[in-house]
C-alpha cells in the first residue's frame, strides 16, 4: 500500500472522527472527504462522482417515490393498523416491529422494505406516543437479519455466484444458509428487543418540527358503510390519537359526552375532537372519517390536489363579526375552514356557525395557490402551509398495492433488477395518480442520496489505492495454519471492510483472498464463502455499511455514536454465533 493508500485511509479515519464527535451532517462530512480526495488527485472526477450514477443510490431515490405512493394513498395507515397494531409496552412494540420485518426480509430486498416502513413507523410512533429513535435503528437492523434464504440479501447472490465461477463449487440451495441464519437472527432479535430500551436514545428526529400548541376543535363524520362503522372507539384507533382527543359524539340530535372506549360507532356520527394541528392533520388521513363540512366536497380541484394551511384572521378582515357561513368563505377564497382555534377555548358550534374574531386561527383546506394569493393581504395576519398534509387518495390504494406487489415479485423472481422494478413501479405510481409529480419530487431525501453517493466514492478510493486490499491481506495474514482461526479472520476482515466500503465491495474483494487461504490450508472453501455472506450482510456498527442504515439516520434523529453503541454488540453477537455455527454445517 503506497502513500495514496495511507492518505485515503487517513481521510476515512478523520471523517469517522467528525461523524462521531460533531453534529455535522453525514452528507457534508462524506462529500467533504470525497472532495479532498478529488482535489489531491487520489480520485479522478469520474471516480469521485461514480456514486451519483450508482445503481444502489438510484434505487433508493426511486424507492422514495414508491414509498410516497404508498403513503399518499393511505396504505401506510393500513400497515400501521394491521401489521404493527397497538402495542401494550415497549417490549411488545419492538416485537411487533422487528419479527415481521426480519421474516419479510428473508424473501424480499430490504431496501424497499425499509423505504416503505419508515413513514409507517413514524406514524405508528406518533399515534402511540413512542419515541421514534427507539425503533428506526431496530427497523434497519431487523431487515438485515433475514439471512434465511439465498435471496435474503444481494450479498448472498454475489458470493454464491463467485463460488460457482471461481471455486467451481455447486450452487447453494434456497434455504441452505438458514442453518446458520435462523439462530443468528434469533440471537440478534433477542438482543435488540431486550436492550434497545437502554442502548438507543430517546431523541426527536432531526427533521421533526416543534409541536403547535394551538388547540383546534375539529368535527368529523363517520362515513356510512365505511371501515369504521360498527367498530368501537378503541377498535377504530380514535382513543389514543397523538395531540388530539375525542370530546363527544353527536348522534341523531343527542350528544354523548365522556365517550367510552367501548362505544360503537354508527354511520353519520358527528365526532368532536380537540387538539393540536398535528392531530387535526392526522384526522384528515383516517379512512372512514370525513370532514363534517360539506363545503369540502364542493371545492375545486380534487381533494388529493389540495393541502392544509393555517391562517390567522386580522382585525381588518371582512370576515370579522360574521359566521363562516355568512361570510361565504368558500366562495370568497375557494377554500374551506376545517377547524378554528381560539386561545384554547372549546368551540362547540358547527364550523359553519362559528363567528370569527380577530386572532382566530383557521385550519384551511385549499388549492396550492392559496398561499401565494393571500399571504400578504389585509384579510389575514399570517398564512402558513402545513407540511405533508394533502388528504390521502384512498380510492387509489388498491392500485398502489398492486404496483407494490408487482415490484416485489419482479425483483424477487429476478425477472427485472431491483432498480428496473423500482423505476417501473415509481412510473406507474405517478401515471396512475397514486402520487403527484410534485409530491414525488419532494419525497426524495437528497441528504441520504448524497451520503450514499459519497460513501461509494470513498469505497472507490480505498479499493483503487490498495488500502482495502492491504487491510484484508494484513488481517488474514495473522491466521496462520489453523482453519478455524483463518475463518475467524476472514469474517472479521470482511466485517471491517463492510463497515467502511459497503457489503458488495467487501464481499468481492475478500472472496479471492479467502479462496486462496482455503486452498493453501487444503480445506473446503464453502465455510469461508458462508462466512463472507454472513459478515458482509450483518454489519451494524457503521451507518455507511448499508443503505438502510443511512435511510433511518435522519428520521430517527441519530448521531454516529448511536450506531456504535447498538451496532458493536450486535456485530460481536452475530459474529460469534456465525463463526461457531458455520463449521458445524460446512466442515473444513
Amino acid at each position: 500500500m503506497g502513500y495514496e493508500g495511507w492518505f485515503a485511509l487517513s481521510v476515512v479515519v478523520v471523517m469517522l472522527g467528525f461523524l462521531a464527535l460533531t453534529k455535522i451532517g453525514p452528507d457534508t462530512v462524506l462529500m467533504g472527504g470525497v472532495t479532498l480526495l478529488l482535489i489531491t488527485g487520489v480520485l479522478s472526477p469520474s471516480e469521485a462522482l461514480s456514486g451519483l450514477a450508482n445503481e444502489g443510490m438510484v434505487t433508493v431515490g426511486v424507492l422514495y417515490i414508491v414509498a410516497a405512493g404508498i403513503d399518499r394513498t393511505g396504505l401506510t395507515v393500513v400497515i400501521v393498523d394491521y401489521l404493527l397494531g397497538k402495542p401494550r409496552s415497549m417490549l411488545t412494540a419492538q416485537l411487533r416491529l422487528q419479527v415481521p420485518t426480519t421474516v419479510v426480509s428473508a424473501f424480499t430486498n430490504n431496501t424497499p422494505q425499509v423505504a416503505i416502513m419508515i413513514p409507517a413507523v413514524e406514524q405508528w410512533c406518533r399515534r402511540h406516543d413512542l419515541p421514534v429513535s427507539k425503533f428506526m435503528i431496530p427497523l434497519s437492523y431487523a431487515s438485515l437479519l433475514g439471512m434465511w434464504t439465498l435471496i435474503g440479501t444481494s450479498t448472498n447472490l454475489i458470493v454464491n455466484g463467485l463460488m460457482m465461477a471461481q471455486a467451481k463449487a455447486p450452487s447453494l440451495g434456497m434455504f441452505d444458509i438458514a442453518w446458520v441464519g435462523v439462530p443468528v437472527s434469533i440471537l440478534g432479535l433477542a438482543f435488540m428487543i431486550i436492550f434497545s430500551k437502554w442502548l438507543l436514545p430517546d431523541r426527536q428526529p432531526g427533521i421533526s418540527f416543534i409541536e403547535n400548541t394551538r388547540e383546534y376543535t375539529v368535527e368529523m363524520i363517520v362515513e356510512p358503510d365505511g371501515r369504521l362503522e360498527g367498530k368501537t372507539v378503541e377498535e377504530a384507533g380514535l382513543r389514543n390519537l397523538p395531540n388530539m382527543y375525542l370530546a363527544e359524539i353527536e348522534r341523531r340530535g343527542h350528544v354523548l359526552s365522556a365517550v367510552s372506549n367501548q362505544e360503537p360507532l354508527e354511520g353519520n356520527d358527528r365526532l368532536l375532537f380537540v387538539g393540536a394541528v398535528n392531530g387535526a392533520v392526522d384526522l384528515q388521513k383516517i379512512r372512514g372519517l370525513m370532514p363534517a363540512t360539506e363545503q369540502v366536497f364542493k371545492l375545486r380541484p380534487p381533494r388529493s390536489d389540495r393541502s392544509l394551511l393555517e391562517a390567522v384572521v386580522s382585525h381588518g378582515s371582512p370576515l370579522v363579526g360574521r359566521s363562516i357561513r355568512q361570510g361565504r368563505f368558500r366562495a370568497r377564497y375557494n377554500a374551506v375552514v376545517l377547524a378554528v382555534a381560539r386561545h384554547g377555548a372549546l368551540l362547540r358550534n358547527k364550523v359553519g356557525d362559528v363567528v370569527l374574531l380577530p386572532g382566530d386561527t383557521l385550519l384551511l383546506e385549499a388549492r396550492p395557490s392559496f398561499l401565494e394569493e393571500y399571504r400578504y393581504t389585509r384579510d389575514f395576519y399570517l398564512v402558513s402551509p402545513i407540511e405533508d398534509s394533502s388528504p390521502p387518495r384512498h380510492e387509489r390504494a388498491p392500485v398502489a398495492l398492486i404496483i407494490l406487489g408487482g415490484m416485489v415479485v419482479l425483483a424477487t423472481m429476478e425477472w427485472l433488477s431491483m432498480v428496473q422494478a423500482a423505476m417501473l413501479a415509481a412510473g406507474f405510481m405517478i401515471m396512475t395518480g397514486c402520487v403527484s409529480g410534485s409530491d414525488a419530487r419532494s419525497s426524495i431525501d437528497t441528504e441520504v442520496l448524497l451520503t450514499i453517493a459519497a460513501s461509494i466514492g470513498l469505497g472507490q478510493a480505498l479499493l483503487k489505492t490498495g488500502a482495502a486490499e492491504g487491510i484484508a491481506g494484513g488481517l488474514i495474514g495473522f491466521a496462520g495454519s489453523n482453519p478455524w482461526t483463518a475463518l475467524t479472520m476472514v469474517y472479521i476482515t470482511t466485517l471491517i471492510l463492510t463497515e467502511i466500503v459497503g457489503h458488495a465491495a467487501a464481499a468481492v474483494l475478500i472472496f479471492p483472498i479467502a479462496m486462496s487461504t482455503a486452498q493453501s490450508l487444503g480445506v473446503n472453501v464453502a465455510p469461508f464463502a458462508i462466512s463472507i455472506m454472513m459478515s458482509a450482510s450483518l454489519a451494524f456498527a457503521s451507518p455507511i455499511a448499508n443503505q438502510t442504515h443511512l435511510m433511518v439516520w435522519g428520521p430517527g434523529g441519530y448521531r454516529f455514536t448511536d450506531f456504535l453503541r447498538m451496532g458493536i454488540p450486535m456485530d460481536i453477537i452475530t459474529a460469534t454465533a456465525s463463526i461457531l455455527l458455520i463449521p458445524m454445517f460446512w466442515p473444513f
